[in-house]
């Protein structure tokens, strides 16, 4: 009975020791079948095996995202983003750190100069036709948006943006009413555009800044008070750009939105129209005008980054196309200098992404012309909105005459200067 015994308990102590044996056998095995388990709960962008994931950075940020998903739910879309875009970014976040120390945390780049983006709508009652589709696409109708994320010049860069889709998203936004000539849209074309000007060319200013919408004012301005206005903005700009850079300005203060003492904003780009047209005339150095105002947008919503330590509002660049979806070619409202007011805007938009990442919003596309069929080198500009205070709009004035003139001057990675 004890010899029974005695090998029941040899065979059973055998077994144990079998089963140690062949399960430490398979060890590898049966860790890996745990892993893979894993990856294809947490890393579906992976597959499902875990030695496809690779020993890289882009493999930790999505074991991130999987432990991310795991504990706090589905990633930031915005990662999702990145990761579609990450050949080209990772050559910036290279750039970044070097000089900035901003670094990427789920797709967004946070830094001394990272802002916050948000929707626009430009508020405004009585325009003309065209100031009401103005107002009408930026007040919550959808638009194709732009992504502002920052870019650096390389070989790379520059094949990404043959592709138009590329081109589009992360450079302009789209009124929906607003018709676009592809043949138009062509980065090379923009970038290779010479838009310099030399200050010796002529006697008298090569820059005109005037303001169809006058009245306009921020969140903090002082009744009655010039320098808080889009006009006192206008003057810091001229300030900024005849000092600093040495150009001569012509600063039109006229208020075309104001009649008989009383705010008419109904036909305020026909009331410009023939002074600038005249002024231009008079002066015919003026090479670049600039028509600046502040947009409009949600009481809740700011228009605001930081740059070098200050808060500043951001810009959009803004162009009027002659062309709608209904119409096609406005030939009533024609502009000649379509082609070369849209380089002006990218290349502008450019240098903003090189140099103030998170600065300006984007390029804003509509279908008509606002006055900017007058000169080539016309724009636009819109600076924060009315939610910004006077401080963060004269903040901008620094950053934007600083991308003015790397465009003027040709001393941009762009123009190869």
């Amino acid at each position: 009975m004890n010899a029974v015994r005695w090998w029941q308990r040899a065979a059973g102590l055998l077994m144990v020791l079998f089963l140690l044996t062949v399960g430490w056998k398979m060890r590898a095995f049966i860790w890996t079948a745990v892993q893979n388990a894993v990856v294809r709960s947490w890393y579906p962008v992976w597959g499902t095996n875990l030695r496809d994931i690779p020993d890289s950075e882009e493999g930790k940020r999505h074991r991130l995202a999987g432990w991310k998903k795991q504990t706090q739910g589905e990633a930031d879309p915005s990662y999702y983003k990145y990761l579609e875009e990450q050949e080209v970014r990772q050559e910036y976040m290279d750039f970044l750190a070097q000089f900035s120390g901003s670094r990427l945390v789920d797709g967004t780049l946070l830094g001394k100069w990272n802002g916050l983006v948000h929707e626009s709508g430009r508020q405004g009652g009585g325009e003309t036709d065209e100031e009401r589709l103005y107002s009408a696409g930026k007040n919550g109708e959808k638009t194709e948006r732009a992504n502002t994320a920052a870019l650096v010049d390389s070989p790379r860069l520059r094949k990404k943006l043959e592709d138009y889709d590329y081109l589009i998203q992360h450079f302009f936004t789209i009124h929906p009413t607003a018709s676009i000539d592809r043949s138009l849209m062509n980065a090379e074309t923009f970038l290779s555009m010479d838009l310099t000007i030399r200050k010796d060319e002529a006697d008298g200013p090569q820059i005109l800044i005037y303001h169809t919408h006058s009245q306009e004012t921020f969140a903090d301005s002082r009744p009655g008070e010039r320098a808080d206005t889009v006009i006192g903005l206008g003057d810091d700009l001229q300030e900024l750009l005849e000092k600093q850079y040495g150009y001569e300005v012509l600063h039109i203060t006229e208020a075309f939105d104001m009649k008989e003492g009383c705010l008419e904003r109904s036909r305020a780009y026909n009331y410009a129209e023939p002074v600038i047209a005249a002024a231009l005339e008079e002066h015919p150095s003026i090479q670049v005008v600039i028509d600046l105002h502040r947009d409009g947008v949600n009481g809740s919503k700011r228009l605001v980054t930081e740059i070098n330590g200050k808060p500043t509002a951001q810009i959009m660049f803004f162009n009027g196309l002659s062309r709608t979806k209904e119409s096609g070619e406005l030939t009533s409202l024609p502009n000649p200098y379509q082609a070369e007011n849209l380089a002006f805007s990218f290349q502008m938009e450019y240098e903003a992404k090189q140099y103030y990442p998170g600065f300006s919003r984007c390029i804003y596309l509509k279908g008509y012309r606002y006055n900017l069929h007058l000169r080539p080198r016309s724009v636009l500009l819109e600076v924060g909105a009315q939610t910004n205070t006077v401080e963060e709009v004269k903040n901008a004035m620094g950053p934007f005459s600083d991308i003015l003139h790397k465009v003027l001057s040709g001393k941009s990675p762009a123009s190869g200067g």
